[in-house]
């Protein structure tokens, strides 16, 4: 890490170690911002934006419908940014097929991701946004990955220095090296007080800036990306300002990935609070608009069969149960279902046959046996776009 490049100490200062090798050490936050008409205005849309989604979702009378495809969907995105690349197809038959053959390493993480959002969504209804926490989702991104448990520390805050640079940079030539463990559970500390105080800055913008300072402390040997984009829809839902969990904001940083990398670095270098933020608030508006477009095409192929459904003259009993199942996971397992509701296969399979003929399902495995079923239409409209690769960055690690 070169110092000259930090030209301003707004955000934080570099410093030597003993050993040799510059680090940043991030101020305490919050920081001092200066808003104009301009960024007001952005973030006065970008706040309109979140609300008329978070209006959706509250008039959802089945939000279980729309929360999971948005959950894998913000963890495809949010992983493929480091390269971890996964579609919607493999992460819906896995979640189905885990008792199967080992998924690939990359389907896995993904899967760990939706696991990791989940646990959290449901622990800040008793435990609030916190080191704890984070430590929790942590143990749960990185179970059983790639040299997970050798050098990865799943749950654990890192005690080695890391760093932050191009494919085969090491800490003499990384772009970004962030403090060393002392040094990093001290501004953690700070982090988590800022994040429980009263702030005169508004939700979104205290979100901005929670995200930044969690990347530029890097607290884990790796995931740390993972887990700060992991927590701006967290907050958000801890703070009832999304209703549900339906914005994907990683979708903006994945198309947007260099600015992402870029913006984040000018706040420590340059001090640049104002175009993070703005940045930030843009991606918030496109993605809450995104989100309530497709939460339309969601709910109207519901409503779409949950008429045909009324209009057969003879349903089979399980064939609303298999509708909701569907929308839950657009692969669907006989055998996991009857083992979930306590319904006969036969019972079941009718539901199945019903589905076939109004064009909802299709077989999936051309088996006679332990068939796999697929709502593709419903797939389509929740999958992730086309994969993009960068090597704009990567994470290393030394021992202290």
């Amino acid at each position: 890490m070169k110092p000259e490049d930090f030209s301003s100490e707004a955000a934080g200062r570099c410093q030597k170690t003993p050993t040799g090798y510059w680090v940043f050490l991030p101020r305490p936050l919050p920081p001092n911002l200066e808003v104009d008409w301009g960024l007001a205005g952005l973030l006065s849309e970008a706040a309109s934006a979140i609300a008329e989604l978070s209006g959706a979702g509250r008039l959802l009378h089945n939000p279980h419908l729309l929360i999971r495809p948005y959950i894998r969907r913000e963890a495809i995105l949010s992983s493929r940014i480091e390269n971890t690349i996964a579609d919607m197809e493999e992460l819906v038959f896995f979640e189905v097929e885990q008792a199967g053959s080992p998924p690939r390493p990359d389907v896995q993480e993904v899967a760990n991701y939706v696991h990791a959002m989940e646990h959290g969504l449901k622990r800040i209804n008793e435990l609030p946004i916190s080191k704890r926490l984070l430590c929790e989702m942590h143990g749960i991104l990185l179970a059983d990955v790639r040299g997970g448990e050798s050098n990865k520390a799943p749950g654990e805050f890192r005690r080695s220095q890391n760093w932050i640079g191009r494919p085969g940079a090491s800490l003499s030539n990384a772009t970004f090296v962030p403090p060393p463990p002392e040094e990093m559970l001290e501004a953690l500390s700070d982090w988590e007080k800022y994040l429980h105080a009263e702030s005169s800055e508004p939700l979104l913008v205290k979100c901005a800036i929670l995200h930044y300072q969690l990347e530029a402390i890097h607290p884990f040997i790796d995931g740390n990306g993972r887990i700060g984009r992991l927590l701006i829809t967290l907050f958000l839902c801890s703070q009832k300002f999304l209703s549900q969990p339906l914005l994907y904001l990683s979708g903006f940083f994945d198309q947007e990935r260099d600015a992402y990398y870029d913006r984040l670095l000018a706040v420590s270098q340059k001090g640049d609070w104002r175009g993070w933020i703005e940045y930030f608030l843009t991606g918030v508006k496109q993605q809450a608009r995104s989100a309530l477009q497709d939460t339309e095409g969601i709910v109207n192929l519901y409503e779409q069969y949950r008429n045909r459904l009324k209009e057969a003259k003879r349903a089979p009993v399980t064939a609303a149960a298999i509708l909701d199942e569907l929308f839950g996971n657009p692969v669907f397992s006989i055998t996991r279902f009857t083992k979930r509701t306590g319904h006969s296969f036969p019972t079941a399979n009718t539901g199945v046959q019903f589905w076939l003929k109004q064009g909802l399902l299709q077989e999936a495995t051309g088996q006679s046996r332990n068939r796999l079923f697929v709502a593709r239409e419903l797939l389509d409209l929740t999958a992730d776009r086309a994969p993009k690769e960068s090597n704009k960055i990567r994470e290393g690690t030394i021992a202290k």
